[in-house]
């Protein structure tokens, strides 16, 4: 008599535990933040070596406004207020085009805040970076053949930091660019803002390609949004982003040729940065996902990531040599004074301003949507059985478990599947300790990812998280000069 009022009163105090659970993490968000802050404004203080004055951010203490401002502003309420219901309903192809036109209005505006010049036209152009090295490269396939000669310092001829810290597919776009007359600071950081903003594309078709179209539309809002937008606007990060986010839709649209492509795409990512060895684990996750020619399509794939290795390493570059000699340039500079033991943890706060406030909800929720469907699929493999021949029987076994664990990828989805994957490449990049500060930025290309996640938030709720994301840019975009 009693089961059935009992239940009907679970039904509607369930949102509203979730709710609070959302609020908790929320608090723990704003606690790991106020933290950071605090022990990094500390450490600077007695000048610990953090190099970084405004941590856990690499930026500056400097609140400014700019004619981006108004600009950003007006995006930011577009989106919120017709965006976010158009999206639901919007034509497909348009809502990838008006995706890619907003996400780059709202780069475009926060990097504006800072002006024309150290917003965009002056931002690759500093000793550190890229730019720096373009006029002198005459050679292209010298320099290729001395790249990893050239990447420790203290040499006369040391490359430049950035040049340095990255396999030389970084530098090779902006020579490109200067090729086909794209040259200069302006051209080079409208390169990445324009290739950057394509993520709000390549991810929501990556969702689509995997079977949640309904997830893909409500992810477009939060991917325009993206308070990461701050340093996609202008630093190489955002290109890589936006190249990593292409190289992992193709692999996920399917057939072997496009997967081939998207090999091709990741073979030549791997050349942008070595932390994105790391992208593999989402490359894995992606065709694991796919519901058919899974084997295959990883076959063509890994043979596009080996074409463009053995193309790289024909050229005179070898990945791992490079790999070795930048692990020990990055201890010859700020790295070997800067606390891992700070940054393990304070990374995680640059990476929460970067992915903004929902990211900490949406993940815990993306996990507990995923509690019934994994347990189910793991617990369906039947105990081993004996046999004769003990082999056979284990063989079997572990077939079955491993037929169990892809049924249980498959049932949990991409919504939960892609955002878990990042943050477990995020958690190995952060432990490795080659991730010391500056990851608001580094760890975009993962970020980006984690997004995901945010399709398991409320529908009712998307327009009060999506003002924290745009809020907490605007924040960081307007207290702070930030450094690319």
């Amino acid at each position: 008599m009693t089961s059935t009022p009992t239940r009907a009163a679970a039904g509607p105090a369930a949102p509203a535990r979730r709710g609070r659970a959302d609020l908790v993490v929320l608090a723990v968000e704003a606690a790991l933040l106020a933290a950071a802050v605090v022990v990094g404004a500390a450490l600077n203080a007695r000048d610990s070596g953090l190099y970084a004055d405004a941590a856990p951010l690499y930026a500056t203490w400097r609140p400014h406004v700019g004619w981006g401002t108004p600009a950003a502003v007006l995006v930011a309420v577009a989106v919120l207020g017709w965006g976010v219901p158009w999206a639901r309903t919007a034509r497909w192809g348009r809502l990838l085009v008006a995706g890619w036109l907003a996400s780059v209005a709202w780069t475009l505006s926060l990097a504006l805040v800072d002006g024309w010049s150290a917003g965009l036209a002056e931002r690759l152009t500093p000793q550190a970076e890229y730019l720096h090295e373009v006029p002198r490269i005459t050679d292209v396939s010298a320099v290729l053949a001395g790249f990893t000669g050239r990447i420790l310092d203290f040499q006369p001829d040391s490359w430049s930091t950035h040049t340095a810290g990255h396999p030389p597919g970084a530098l090779l776009v902006f020579v490109w660019l200067d090729r086909i007359g794209l040259g200069g600071g302006a051209a080079a950081g409208l390169a990445c803002v324009l290739l950057g903003a394509t993520l709000a594309v390549s991810v929501p078709v990556t969702l689509r390609a995997l079977g949640a179209a309904g997830a893909a539309r409500a992810l477009v809002p939060f991917l325009v949004l993206l308070p990461g937008a701050v340093w996609v606007g202008a630093s190489a990060d955002g290109l890589f982003t936006g190249v990593v986010a292409a190289g992992l839709a193709l692999l996920a649209i399917g057939g072997r040729r496009v997967a081939f492509a998207g090999g091709l795409v990741l073979g030549f990512a791997l050349h942008l940065s070595y932390g994105f060895v790391l992208v593999g684990l989402l490359a894995v996750a992606v065709l694991a996902l796919r519901a058919r020619d899974g084997w295959g399509a990883l076959a063509a794939a890994v043979a596009g990531v080996a074409a463009v290795v053995v193309a790289f390493t024909a050229a005179g570059f070898w990945w791992w040599d490079g790999y070795r000699l930048v692990v020990e340039r990055y201890y010859q500079g700020w790295a070997a004074d800067r606390p891992y033991v700070y940054w393990v943890w304070a990374n995680l706060a640059a990476l929460l301003l970067s992915a903004g406030p929902a990211v900490g909800p949406a993940l815990r929720r993306a996990l507990v949507a995923a509690t019934g469907p994994v347990r189910a699929a793991l617990a369906a493999p039947p105990a081993s059985k004996t046999s004769r021949s003990g082999s056979v029987a284990h063989a079997g076994h572990v077939g079955r478990w491993r037929s169990a664990v892809a049924h249980a990828v498959r049932a949990a989805g991409p919504a939960v599947v892609l955002p878990v994957t990042a943050a477990l490449a995020i958690v190995a990049a952060d432990l490795s300790g080659l991730s010391k500060a500056e990851v608001e930025r580094i760890w975009l290309p993962f970020t980006v990812w984690l997004l995901v996640a945010t399709t398991h938030l409320p529908a009712r709720t998307h327009r009060w998280w999506l003002t924290a994301q745009a809020l907490t840019a605007l924040t960081v975009n307007h207290l702070l000069w930030t450094v690319s």
